[in-house]
C-alpha cells in the first residue's frame, strides 16, 4: 500500500464543521481570511483552531493581504501552516519562511501547470482558475507533479469524484471547499465525512 492520502478540508467555520472534519480522518482544516463567502474573524478563528486535534495541520488562507496583516492574524490565531492563494513572490514566501510554519501555495491553472517548488513552498495546492468556485479544471494532457512531490489536487471536487480523480491524477492529496457545502459558505457535515471516506477509499484501491 501506497502513502495514505493527505486530506485537507478548508473553508470550516462553526464547532460542528471543525468536529465533523476531525472525527472523519481530515489531515488539515483551513480556515480562510482573504476575501470570501467563507471568511472568518480571528477570533472565530482562534476559538474554532483550539478544537483541532494536535494531530491535525490548521492552515491560515490569504490572498494578496500585506505580510504584516498576514503575520499578525497567523500569531493571533495559532495557525501553524499558511496557505497563500495570490500573486505573493519568492521574497513574500522567504519572509513567512522564518516563522517556522508550513507554507502551502495555492497556484490557479490557467494553462500550464505551476511548477512544484517555484517558490519554496512545503506542499503545492493546483487550483482551477477561479479558486473557490466549485469548477473542475481539465487535467488532459497536464504534466501533473510526479511522485514523492508534495502536491494537492482541488477545484471542482465533492464526495461523488473525488475518488475517480484521486485515481486519475494520484495526486499527493486533495483539498475540498465548495463541494462539501449544502449552500455557499454553509458546509454540510455529512457531506464532509464522505468526502474523506471517498477519497480515502481511493488511494487504498489504487495502492
Amino acid at each position: 500500500m501506497g502513502t495514505p492520502l493527505f486530506v485537507k478540508v478548508c473553508g470550516l467555520r462553526t464547532e460542528r464543521d471543525v468536529d465533523t472534519a476531525a472525527e472523519a480522518g481530515a489531515d488539515a482544516i483551513g480556515f480562510v481570511f482573504a476575501e470570501s463567502p467563507r471568511r472568518v474573524g480571528a477570533g472565530t478563528a482562534r476559538r474554532l483552531a483550539a478544537r483541532v486535534p494536535d494531530g491535525v495541520l490548521t492552515v491560515g488562507v490569504f490572498r494578496d493581504q500585506p505580510l504584516s496583516e498576514v503575520r499578525a492574524l497567523l500569531d493571533e490565531t495559532g495557525m501553524r501552516a499558511v496557505q497563500l492563494h495570490g500573486g505573493e513572490d519568492l521574497a513574500y514566501y522567504d519572509s513567512l519562511r522564518t516563522d517556522g510554519r508550513t507554507l502551502i501555495r495555492g497556484a490557479a491553472v490557467k494553462g500550464e501547470v505551476p511548477r512544484y517548488g517555484e517558490r519554496g513552498e512545503d506542499i503545492l495546492l493546483l487550483d482551477a482558475p477561479v479558486p473557490g468556485a466549485g469548477e473542475a479544471w481539465d487535467r488532459t494532457g497536464k504534466r501533473l507533479p510526479g511522485p514523492g512531490r508534495r502536491w494537492l489536487l482541488a477545484g471542482g471536487l465533492a464526495p461523488h469524484n473525488v475518488a475517480a480523480a484521486v485515481r486519475t491524477a494520484r495526486p499527493w492529496g486533495v483539498d475540498v471547499s465548495s463541494g462539501i457545502e449544502t449552500s455557499r459558505g454553509v458546509k454540510g457535515p455529512e457531506l464532509i465525512t464522505a468526502f474523506v471516506a471517498a477519497a480515502r477509499g481511493a488511494r487504498t484501491e489504487s495502492g
